[in-house]
């Protein structure tokens, strides 16, 4: 990662924290190993077409992580750290942010475990101010909650700037309570409102909001916007002082004032559904806008695969491809266009080819997805028009367009955006407080699910180098900027997007299988390493229901069309099964088959079974030649995220979206009736998904195995709940509870008792009812996360299966490994580290998410 980052800004110094789990080995594979391939097809040496180097490490991505100016500390979120923990707080019931008032300053309060103190305004002192510039996008609101609680969590005003520096130019400044951003985590936009200001680019638009700040006493800035919004906020503190001595000179401020304003601290948060800013993981947005090109995709497969007709889909992304790659893959298109790797300069005849050959193999549907931004070789514009006339005349059919437009940038955000959102305003509050007089302006930015702090301009300007590069055709370079995740992603979908694949060598023979209980995202997993292995010349087989198919014998072997329009659909085809074998039985009749199979190599796609599965056949692998020379991958795919080495686990993300999606409406029914909610969600003896959901939406008490839920803690707590459902009498507001439970959290005190206790010290000032989610968390379609990390962990696993493949006759020395996604990167972890990582007891890794 390093490596990267330092190749893309000349070499920079220091370096990242370690992960959690130091006995994790990150792979080096390049493009290249595993069987020699044939010549690259069209579109892939139209990738190859300028002479700028690609990033050397081929390590697929989730997101890409652009090469980063400045190395920054960041560690995995822990249930212990105050960054997570703090964003549990209380919501008050609250719907739409009301009019601020003087009561609702002097009723500012923390409302989480960590107290009740109160909270005011101090006269004169003075505050932070945070505004949202350019265009909206879902998350702000997260990210605005946070930073105003995380500011009187800290005992410092805090303002909000209305219709972004429009609003800081005309004085539209405003004090914000804690009930100000009470019900606003779920709503898509920003309350606050933005807007594009052209005064703003002039000096004196400029000076008349220094004018501004320094009336309303605000010493700390917070942007949320693109580079355009982060840019303006760095050129008003590079002008501050010259501003605050002409106001001074002109006598629009007081001698006092000037002496008091002497520095402004400048902290920028990305908001963004292009995700397209250098430095940053992801932006604000990106995800959820992501989510909403998936579900138009995927509604229109239906009436596509109905007509056998081809669409042309128009997505959003200004100069960055991002958004029209990542729906590439998670919807399994058949061609993109992208700015960043134009099509070979016959791009319509080598279109028609691939539209043909897809039917000729029996597609009844293809999808086309077209970036507003797609460029030719020569920088010259595609348009869809263009795209759709060219497919209209290889297949002879009707070609449809559907432009997408702002129904991308609307809506709820999704899980990820919420609580990213809310750690990285709780980050910006935090490192302004600890500002110094010489702190350079900072970005809070994202490095897998860690939180890293990059230098501002230096980030807007490599973003905006990489639109330079563009028009000057270096589109290596830029890919390149972009980071690998990009470079990976884009060679991942042209393998994976072939009609059929390529004539190979003779590779090994791969058995594909899952363990344990169903989570969204296995069949995508399954198609990318089938495709991906078959690309590369091996034998993929797959065993039904896990190690019942293994043991009994029930093996298929699966071809490129078997696996055709798996990436979107939830369960798994190849069915699964809790069962692992124990006996001396069991392991006879797996050996017997795989020999029967002359399987040489085996991916188990699952959770904490398909990781105990694995670790018996490792275990006894000197009592078997076959298991000694058996190459074993396990890819953790698990709602729970309660498994060893990795960060996230397919099916997580979908999980969150499903439980915060039933959560909203629930509260919805809460706040109209004024009751308490407990809700009961899954994850076993791992608190992710119960913790991970309260802050998404809003909660005001999560119980998780970690903490226990002691009876003193729920009494307290009911207390607490209380004594603000009287208050709200009183004053005859609207108020609701919601508290998120964790389905054994406390092997004795289970949901009804905590419904119980809640009922009984409420004394009648509320009603209580329990909501037990059950299997929704684990069903549906898998979100455009789980699809793509899906994936990229399938590609890589067959990328280590290449490298056992070159081994030859040495295959047995190769490890058994695991893959996992630590800050953003893919890497393997030797399964026979594993055992020292886990709780076994508790089903969960020792050091957790």
């Amino acid at each position: 990662k390093k490596m990267d980052r330092d190749k893309a800004d000349g070499g920079a110094d220091g370096q990242h924290q370690q992960s959690d789990s130091e006995t994790n080995t990150t792979s080096s594979l390049s493009p290249s190993v595993g069987v020699c391939p044939p010549a690259p097809s069209a579109e892939e040496a139209a990738l190859e077409r300028d002479g700028a180097p690609e990033p050397s490490r081929s390590t697929p991505q989730l997101s890409p992580s652009k090469a980063s100016l400045k190395e920054a500390t960041g560690s995995p979120p822990s249930r212990t750290t105050s960054g997570t923990t703090a964003l549990l707080t209380e919501e008050g019931g609250r719907g739409a942010p009301p009019s601020i008032t003087k009561q609702d300053i002097d009723d500012s309060q923390l409302g989480n475990r960590g107290g009740s103190g109160r909270f005011h305004l101090k006269e004169g002192g003075r505050g932070i101010g945070v505004l949202t510039s350019g265009g909206d996008s879902q998350g702000m609101n997260a990210a605005l909650r946070a930073i105003v609680r995380a500011a009187l969590r800290n005992k410092t005003n805090v303002f909000g700037i209305r219709e972004g520096y429009e609003g800081l130019i005309l004085g539209n400044v405003v004090p914000l309570a804690w009930h100000s951003v009470a019900g606003i985590i779920q709503l898509g936009g920003t309350f606050l409102g933005t807007a594009r200001c052209q005064e703003f680019m002039t000096r004196e638009g400029q000076k008349k909001a220094v004018l501004t700040l320094i009336k309303k006493n605000i010493n700390k800035l917070v942007v949320i916007g693109g580079d355009g919004s982060l840019t303006g906020a760095y050129k008003l503190r590079k002008e501050w002082n010259v501003f605050r001595d002409e106001l001074r000179d002109e006598g629009r401020v007081t001698a006092e004032e000037h002496r008091a304003s002497s520095g402004l601290h400048i902290i920028g948060l990305v908001g963004s559904i292009d995700n397209d800013m250098f430095g940053t993981d992801m932006t604000i947005g990106a995800d959820t806008a992501l989510n909403r090109i998936i579900e138009a995709c995927d509604a229109l497969n239906s009436t596509a695969a109905s007509h056998k007709r081809c669409f042309v889909i128009e997505v959003m992304g200004r100069n960055c491809g991002w958004l029209a790659l990542m729906a590439a893959i998670a919807t399994g298109a058949d061609y993109v266009f992208v700015p960043e790797a134009p099509p070979p300069e016959d791009w319509r005849a080598d279109i028609g080819k691939k539209l043909k050959e897809g039917h000729a193999q029996g597609r009844r549907l293809s999808m086309i997805i077209v970036a507003e931004g797609a460029l030719d070789s020569q920088s010259k514009p595609i348009t869809s028009d263009e795209v759709r006339e060219a497919a209209e005349k290889a297949l002879g059919a009707d070609v449809r367009i559907t432009t997408l437009g702002h129904v991308q940038r609307g809506g709820r955000p999704c899980a990820y955006d919420r609580i990213m959102s809310s750690r990285l305003g709780h980050t910006a509050v935090e490192t302004l407080l600890s500002a110094k007089p010489d702190s350079v302006d900072q970005m809070v930015a994202t490095l897998g699910c860690s939180i890293v702090l990059e230098p501002l301009l230096p980030s807007v300007e490599k973003t905006r180098q990489i639109g330079t590069e563009i028009k000057n055709l270096k589109f290596k370079a830029a890919r390149s900027m972009r980071g690998e995740g990009f470079v990976e992603s884009t060679k991942v979908f042209h393998i994976t997007s072939r009609p059929i694949p390529r004539a190979q060598s003779k590779g090994l023979r791969v058995l594909i299988m899952h363990a344990g209980a169903a989570s969204p995202g296995m069949n995508a997993s399954v198609r990318a390493a089938t495709r991906l292995a078959l690309d590369r010349g091996h034998h993929v087989f797959g065993a039904k229901l896990g190690f019942v198919g293994l043991i009994s014998g029930d093996i298929q072997e699966l071809s490129w069309m078997t696996v055709n329009g798996w990436t979107g659909q939830g369960g798994t085809f190849l069915g699964t099964s809790r069962r692992v074998p124990k006996s001396a039985g069991d392991l006879e009749c797996i050996v017997k088959h795989l020999n029967e199979f002359s399987i040489e190599a085996v991916i188990v796609i699952g959770g904490w079974e398909a990781l105990m599965g694995v670790l018996l056949l490792e275990n006894h692998k000197t009592e078997y030649p076959r298991l000694q020379k058996l190459v074993k991958v396990l890819v953790p795919a698990t709602i729970s995220n309660n498994m060893p080495g990795t960060e996230y686990t397919i099916g997580s993300d979908t999980a969150l979206n499903n439980i915060i999606q039933s959560v909203d409406k629930i509260k919805q029914s809460a706040i109209a009736s004024g009751r308490v909610f407990v809700i009961e969600v899954m994850g076993g003896n791992c608190g992710y998904l119960c913790l991970m959901s309260a802050i998404a939406t809003g909660a005001e008490m999560a119980y998780m195995p970690e903490d226990g839920m002691p009876l003193s803690q729920i009494v307290q707590d009911c207390h607490k709940v209380r004594n603000r459902f009287l208050k709200s009498h009183k004053s005859r507001e609207r108020c609701m509870g919601l508290v998120i439970v964790n389905e054994v959290a406390n092997p004795t005190y289970d949901t009804d008792f905590l419904c119980s206790v809640l009922t009984e010290e409420g004394k009648g000032a509320f009603d209580v009812r329990k909501s037990v989610l059950g299997h929704l968390q684990q069903g549906g379609d898998p979100s455009p996360l789980d699809r793509t990390r899906a994936t990229h962990m399938a590609t890589f696993a067959i990328q280590y299966i290449d490298e056992c493949c070159k081994a030859g006759e040495k295959v047995a020395e190769m490890q058994s490994m695991s893959v996992g996604e630590v800050q953003g990167l893919l890497h393997l972890t030797p399964i026979a580290d594993l055992p020292a990582m886990i709780d076994e007891k508790n089903r969960r890794p020792i050091k957790q998410w």
